[in-house]
C-alpha cells in the first residue's frame, strides 16, 4: 500500500514561494533600491546635510529608474498585441486593473440570494419591455425568412481532430468541472477516444449534454471605484464545464464554415468574424460619412447600445433565423438542444445557491455564443434597413445613420428637438427642454 502511495504521490522538496516578481523590475533596480535604502539607513543614523541630500538624490533616481522601467514594459507589452485585437484589450485591461479586489465582499447565503434575484429580475424586466414591444410591430416586419435546408447534418469527428481542439481550448476550470482543466489536456493522449465518443454521440443524436447547461456565475465590480454595496454596480462572469467548450468549439468550426460558404451574414456586421475587427468597423462608418460629406449631404448618426444584449435574445427568433439560412435535421436540433434548459447559479467564495432556469438568451463565456449572437442580429440590421436608415453593427453596439440635403424640408423635420427627450444646442449653450 504504501508503495502504491509512493508511485501516486511521491514525496518531494518543497520550496516556499514569494511573491512574484513584477516583470519591469530588473536587477539594476534591485541594486538602485538597496543603494537607496543604505543611503536613508545612514542618513537617519547621523542626521548628517550631506547625507540627507545624498539620500533624497537616490530616492528620485530611483522613482525615475521605476517609472521608465515600467513605462517602456507597457509599451513593449501592448505593441507585442497590436494586431490581436482581444490579446489587446486583455493587456491593457491587466494595465489598468491589475489583479486583486473587484469581488464581492460580502460572501454570505443572503448575499448570493441578493445577486441571483437581482440578475435575474433585470433580464426579466428587459424581455417584459421586448415582448410588450412586438405587440406593436406589423407582421411583415418581424416575420423571418424561409430557405430550403442547406446543411442537416455534422460531420464527425477524429482523434487528431479533438486533439488540435483540445490544445486550442483555454484551461478555465469551472466549479462544475470532476478535475482541473489542465490535468484533462495534459492527459488528453488517453482520454481522446473517450472525447472522441461523447462529441460525435452529441452530434448524431443532435442533443447538447444536459449536464454540461449549467453555468456558474461570480459577480464581479464593473470597476474598482463603483460602490461595492450596490448590485446594479456588479455583472455577472460566467463559466461553463469544459468538456462543453470542447464540444461547442467542433460545432463553431463547422458553423463558421458554412457561414462563409454561404456569405449568411451582413457585411455590415462586424465583430467575433476574421476581418471584421473593430478598425473594419471605424474604417467603414467614417468612410459611409465622407462620402455623404463629399455629395454635400448631412448625416445624421445614433448610437446604440443594447442593454443585456446576449441574455435577451429569443430562442425563438434566432431558431427562426438558424432555419432561414438553411440550417435542418440534426444542426438545428442541437443548436435547440444547446440553447434550452440551461440554468445557473451565483457563486461567492465556498457559498452558492440552486441553479435557476434560463428561459431566454445565449450563454455567457460561451465559444458558440457569439457566432449565434451575430445571427440573431443579422435580422436587426434587415428590420432597421425596411425604415430607409443604414446600420453598421458591432457586437451589440450598433450604428445608425441617415443622410440628406441640408436644406431640405426633411433635414428641419428630423432635427426638430422633441420635448422632453432632446436637448437643443444653439451657439455652444445648452437649451432646457
Amino acid at each position: 500500500m504504501f508503495r502504491a502511495i509512493d508511485t501516486i504521490a511521491p514525496e518531494r522538496p518543497l520550496s516556499l514561494r514569494g511573491v512574484a516578481p513584477t516583470p519591469w523590475f530588473t536587477r539594476e533596480l534591485a541594486e538602485m533600491k538597496r543603494a537607496r535604502r543604505r543611503l536613508e539607513c545612514r542618513w537617519r543614523r547621523t542626521r548628517d546635510v550631506s547625507d540627507r541630500a545624498r539620500s533624497k538624490a537616490a530616492i528620485r533616481a530611483y522613482s525615475a529608474a521605476l517609472q521608465a522601467a515600467r513605462k517602456v514594459f507597457s509599451t513593449a507589452h501592448i505593441a507585442s498585441a497590436t494586431n490581436r485585437s482581444s490579446e489587446l484589450f486583455r493587456v491593457v485591461g491587466e494595465l489598468l486593473h491589475p489583479p486583486g479586489g473587484g469581488g464581492a465582499p460580502d460572501i454570505s447565503a443572503t448575499r448570493c440570494s441578493e445577486f441571483a434575484h437581482h440578475f435575474a429580475d433585470k433580464v426579466a424586466q428587459i424581455r417584459s419591455d421586448l415582448d410588450a414591444s412586438l405587440d406593436a410591430l406589423p407582421g411583415e416586419v418581424i416575420k423571418a425568412s424561409v430557405c430550403s435546408i442547406l446543411w442537416d447534418s455534422f460531420q464527425l469527428v477524429q482523434p487528431d481532430d479533438v486533439d488540435k481542439i483540445l490544445g486550442a481550448v483555454r484551461a478555465t476550470t469551472c466549479a462544475l468541472d470532476p478535475c482541473p482543466s489542465w490535468l484533462l489536456k495534459q492527459a488528453s493522449g488517453g482520454l481522446v477516444d473517450w472525447f472522441v465518443s461523447i462529441i460525435n454521440a452529441s452530434l448524431a443524436q443532435g442533443k447538447f449534454p444536459f449536464n454540461l447547461k449549467q453555468a456558474v456565475v461570480r459577480p464581479i465590480l464593473k470597476k474598482a471605484s463603483l460602490d461595492s454595496t450596490d448590485l446594479g454596480n456588479y455583472r455577472p462572469i460566467s463559466n461553463l464545464p469544459f468538456l462543453g467548450k470542447v464540444l461547442e468549439r467542433v460545432v463553431a468550426s463547422q458553423l463558421q464554415g458554412f457561414l462563409e460558404d454561404m456569405d449568411s451574414l451582413d457585411q455590415s456586421q462586424s465583430g467575433f468574424r476574421p476581418g471584421f475587427s473593430t478598425e473594419m468597423a471605424l474604417v467603414a462608418l467614417v468612410d459611409d460619412l465622407r462620402r455623404e460629406l463629399d455629395r454635400g449631404s448631412v448625416t445624421l448618426l445614433v448610437l446604440l447600445d443594447i442593454s443585456a444584449a446576449f441574455d435577451t435574445i429569443d430562442h425563438g427568433i434566432l431558431l427562426g433565423s438558424l432555419s432561414g439560412m438553411g440550417l435542418g435535421g440534426t444542426v438545428l436540433q442541437w443548436l435547440q438542444s444547446f440553447l434550452e434548459g440551461r440554468s445557473q447559479m451565483v457563486k461567492l467564495g465556498d457559498t452558492c445557491l440552486d441553479p435557476w432556469p434560463l428561459t431566454c438568451g445565449v450563454p455567457q463565456g460561451s465559444i458558440l455564443s457569439p457566432m449565434l449572437f451575430n445571427i440573431y442580429m443579422k435580422l436587426l440590421g434587415e428590420v432597421i434597413r425596411r425604415f430607409g436608415v443604414r446600420c453598421h453593427l458591432y457586437a451589440d453596439d450598433t450604428q445608425l445613420y441617415y443622410s440628406f440635403p441640408p436644406k431640405s424640408k426633411e433635414a428641419s423635420w428630423i432635427l426638430d428637438p422633441v420635448p422632453g427627450r432632446c436637448v437643443g444646442l444653439d451657439e455652444g449653450e445648452q437649451a432646457e427642454t
